[in-house]
């Protein structure tokens, strides 16, 4: 039942009861206002399709962000990622709150930051928004009236598809001959599809000699992973010097730099560090292994990210036909 009072300070507030409901109540300058919406809620909990938004009112994206970023441990990578694309949605978005986000919000939001970065990075903040917001209606029980404002995600760009061409191989590992560190860790990348930073953090202690297989603790994604280790990556990790835990000993970016400046001096244009873990993937394929025994290998979590590293030559797949 619906009552409509005047306040002192000239106000009109209309307060709703119905049994089994949480009273609502809402101030008004009108008193024509305040009848109309102490009607409507009093249908809506009639028909049994009231919607109490008062906590979705109070709660902020920031709050929501807090609250999930709380427990986590931020000694993991993944996290410290997951925590870089909530530090930008609070920035932009954390002040309205789950009631009030709109789907023009959020395009701002996204049309902004391509102005910044790329698509790619775009869409992991609005994946991560989206992950909030699912959550919070999901298990912290907050209501979404109108459902979760979406918007459409910007298009990814084309992924890399540079392998290694003609002779580059050779020419790579001749400009490498001075550095058997980097001999090692451009062989390990081709024949295990291993990304940087795992190679950089590999230890000696996790390399089983005997069943030929490296088991990696700590991984991008969070999950631990064993590779098999082929004959060749077997050779170049018994050649490289061991001069403590870490079997390469050099950082990540030490590896790409090093790389680069291969690249140089062997007049090679386009290839990146990280494009050895696309051809890598590539090779595993066309040993003949099958899209399960690559994941498997590579670390890949979905069949269209394993999709996007995998870059098949047709003149390597003729043999099959």
């Amino acid at each position: 039942m619906a009552t409509i009072r005047k306040r002192r300070n000239k106000n009109w507030q209309a307060v709703v009861r119905f049994k089994g409901l949480k009273s609502q109540s809402k101030t008004f300058e009108r008193k024509t206002d305040a009848v109309v919406w102490a009607k409507q809620i009093e249908a809506e909990m009639h028909r049994g399709s009231f919607v109490d938004t008062s906590e979705s009112e109070s709660v902020t994206i920031h709050d929501l962000i807090e609250r999930y970023l709380g427990p986590l441990d931020m000694s993991n990578r993944t996290n410290r990622i997951a925590k870089s694309c909530c530090d930008m949605l609070a920035k932009e978005l954390g002040k309205y709150s789950c009631a009030r986000l709109s789907p023009s919000h959020i395009a701002d939001y996204r049309d902004k930051r391509l102005k910044e970065v790329s698509p790619t990075t775009v869409n992991h903040g609005l994946s991560m928004l989206y992950k909030l917001l699912k959550l919070a209606q999901d298990e912290w029980g907050i209501p979404f009236p109108q459902g979760i404002p979406k918007v459409k995600k910007p298009k990814r760009p084309r992924g890399r598809n540079r392998r290694l061409e003609g002779d580059e191989e050779g020419l790579l590992l001749d400009e490498l001959s001075d550095n058997q560190v980097m001999i090692s860790v451009f062989i390990v990348a081709v024949e295990t599809a291993m990304r940087r930073s795992e190679m950089a953090t590999a230890q000696w202690q996790e390399i089983d000699w005997q069943r030929q297989i490296l088991f990696l603790p700590k991984t991008k994604n969070g999950d631990t992973r064993t590779v098999p280790l082929s004959d060749r990556a077997i050779e170049a990790l018994k050649a490289t010097p061991n001069t403590g835990e870490l079997i390469f000993g050099i950082t990540a970016n030490s590896m790409s730099q090093a790389f680069k400046r291969a690249c140089e001096r062997a007049g090679i244009e386009g290839l990146r560090f990280h494009d050895l873990r696309h051809e890598a993937t590539s090779r595993l394929f066309e040993k003949g292994l099958n899209t399960m025994e690559v994941a498997t290998i590579t670390g890949h979590k979905t069949l269209s990210m394993l999709n996007r590293y995998t870059h098949l030559r047709a003149e390597d797949l003729v043999h099959r036909l």
